[in-house]
């Protein structure tokens, strides 16, 4: 399974559909919060399937949805947009939040800094932000491959 993962948006969406667009189509997007709105546009627009988490700047949604598991084949992936975790001091709270839930991927985002971190098994995922990079970092998002195996890249827009 191929899926797209974005966080952070914050209202600008068009270069990143620009690029979906360009790329051979996903099953599936995942928009990890900040705007969750922004992740009903993407899924209108480019009618893929979107999985929208609710992050810290979603102030007008319901305070529902905001981390869930999905499982696909035997992986099992945690979303959270990741401010609940402390994410901008580190995973620390994170990686125990994955172990409780035998996770073997975490997505999140919140700190607009794109990462992937292995540890104890798990895989830690940020996809940064495709219009609000911080410090030198540029306009990103993630391709994720899920079979036997998990594969994971960071993609400049």
């Amino acid at each position: 399974m191929r899926i797209f993962v974005v966080s952070d948006t914050h209202g600008r969406i068009n270069e990143f559909i620009k690029k979906v667009e360009y790329l051979e189509k996903p099953d599936m997007i995942i928009h990890l919060g900040d705007y969750i709105e922004d992740g009903i546009e993407i899924e209108k627009r480019l009618n893929i399937n979107t999985i929208k988490i609710r992050g810290n700047c979603d102030f007008y949604t319901e305070k529902k949805n905001e981390e869930t598991i999905l499982n696909i084949g035997d992986k099992r992936i945690f979303l959270t947009h990741g401010h609940k975790y402390n994410v901008k001091m580190g995973i620390l709270n994170l990686y125990y939040a994955g172990k409780e839930e035998n996770a073997d991927l975490i997505l999140y985002g919140h700190t607009h800094i794109p990462s992937i971190e292995k540890k104890d098994g798990m895989i830690f995922l940020n996809p940064g932000s495709p219009s609000m990079p911080r410090g030198r970092h540029k306009r990103t998002f993630a391709i994720v491959e899920i079979g036997d195996k998990i594969k994971a890249d960071i993609i400049e827009i």
